[in-house]
Order: C-alpha cells, then sequence, then structure tokens
C-alpha cells in the first residue's frame, strides 16, 4: 500500500510541475499590451521642469482629422481636440481611435455656436448633447471646452462645467492656408506654457504638424496634451489661455 502511495504522490507530483511550467512558459511568451506613443511619451512629462507646448485642434473630426492622427502616433505627439457634437456622430471610428492613441478630448458645442448669444438653456443643451456624443462613441466625457471663436463672458463661463481653454498662439491657418507660414507663425511666438490653436479640417495644418513638431523638439518643446500642460491642475469655469512656466526655461 505505501508503495502504490508513494507511486500515486510522485505522479501527482509530475502533473504538477508540469503544469506550472506550461502556465510559466505562456506568462512569460505573452508579450504585453501595447501603448500608444502618445500615452507613453507623455505620461513622464513634468512641465514645471521641461518646456512644454500644447497642440490644439478645433472643429473636427473632419476628413483629414485621421490622417493627423496618422502624423501624431508616428512623432509620439499627444494632442488635444475641441470636437463639434454633430460631427462627432458621423465619425465616431476616428473618436475612438483618438481615444485609444492617448490623445486629450474637449468639447467646443454642438454646431460651434457663439456661447455669448445663448441663453442659459440653449447653451446647456449645447454642452449635454456634444458630452453625449463623444461619451457614446469613446465611453469618457469630454475633460475641457473651448468656446467657438473664443468668445465668452463672465456670466456664461459660470454656466460651463469645464475648464475653458484659448489660446496664446493663434496660426491664423484658415487664412494663411500654407503650411510652411503656419510653422512660422508657431515658431516665432512659440514660449514654454504655450497653447496653439489649429484647425484639423485644414489639410494644409495637417500637412504643417511633421515640420512643426520637428522644429518645436529641436528647439527643446516637449509637446503635450492640455490636461499635462497644467498637471491636472484646472478648475471649471476658469479660462485658461496659457501656463505659467519659470523665465528660466526661456
Amino acid at each position: 500500500m505505501s508503495r502504490q502511495l508513494s507511486r500515486w504522490s510522485m505522479l501527482a507530483m509530475a502533473l504538477l510541475g508540469a503544469t506550472s511550467a506550461a502556465s510559466c512558459s505562456a506568462t512569460t511568451g505573452a508579450e504585453p499590451q501595447a501603448q500608444s506613443p502618445s500615452q507613453s511619451a507623455s505620461e513622464q512629462v513634468d512641465c514645471s521642469v521641461q518646456r512644454c507646448v500644447a497642440l490644439t485642434f478645433d472643429d473636427g473630426p473632419d476628413q483629414f482629422t485621421d490622417e493627423l492622427l496618422d502624423t501624431l502616433k508616428a512623432t509620439e505627439t499627444p494632442a488635444t481636440f475641441f470636437l463639434i457634437g454633430s460631427k462627432v456622430q458621423k465619425l465616431p471610428g476616428t473618436l475612438q481611435r483618438m481615444a485609444a492613441e492617448g490623445h486629450q478630448i474637449g468639447s467646443h458645442t454642438w454646431d460651434h455656436s457663439d456661447i455669448t448669444k445663448l441663453s442659459a438653456q440653449q447653451l446647456k443643451q449645447q454642452l449635454d448633447r456634444t458630452d453625449a456624443a463623444i461619451k457614446k462613441a469613446t465611453g469618457q466625457s469630454p475633460s475641457v471646452f473651448r468656446p467657438p471663436l473664443g468668445h465668452h463672458d463672465k456670466a456664461h463661463n459660470q454656466l460651463v462645467p469645464y475648464p475653458l481653454v484659448l489660446w496664446d498662439i493663434h496660426t491664423h491657418d484658415g487664412r494663411l492656408k500654407n503650411s510652411e507660414k503656419i510653422v512660422k507663425v508657431t515658431m516665432d511666438t512659440v514660449q514654454p506654457g504655450s497653447i496653439v490653436l489649429m484647425h484639423d479640417p485644414r489639410k494644409t495644418t495637417v500637412q504643417a504638424i511633421p515640420e512643426m513638431v520637428s522644429q518645436l523638439r529641436a528647439k527643446g518643446y516637449t509637446p503635450v496634451t492640455v490636461d499635462q500642460l497644467f498637471a491636472g491642475e484646472m478648475e471649471n469655469s476658469v479660462v485658461y489661455s496659457s501656463a505659467p512656466h519659470d523665465p528660466a526655461q526661456q
């Protein structure tokens, strides 16, 4: 009997060892989940030390947004998008990609309305519809808001349940319609903490991004999302045009 028990014990131990080895082999052989370039590039940024700049894009998603996302992914550049709600429901796949690749998503109203001309109820409808469209596509609500045309006032600001993000660099990409000039405007005026305004429905803007990112990095700048530019310390209903920076970073 003791020999039989011993034999069973040895068999059980052998089976246990084989199972453990197989499990270990499967775990070791599994590849880690790929992390998007935008996410990996942005997680370790400290804008109190590094020269950060936020590239932002309004009025999308549109026909050139996926091309822009290709460039941002290839250059490992995070960005912030301020989206038109009525366009979001037409291109949910673009929104899903945008969120998956680590970009920040903000609201730009449902139909690009001047919020200073809206009643409180109308503004709420604009924001709620846009929020719902973005959340349906991505599973998350927008985290920031940019008033169309930059128009805002104290009374309407108080009704916006997000930080209001303006800019300190207007590339005038709609007027210039020239990639080289868009890059030049940015490089002539950029400083640490800058927020750059652009529009992804414009092809010349999308075409300007590879050179813009290259020149910014050559000058020691790190592209980040708006949230990272402010280290996540932003308040709802408060207006932000650029982030404070140490003069030594100039």
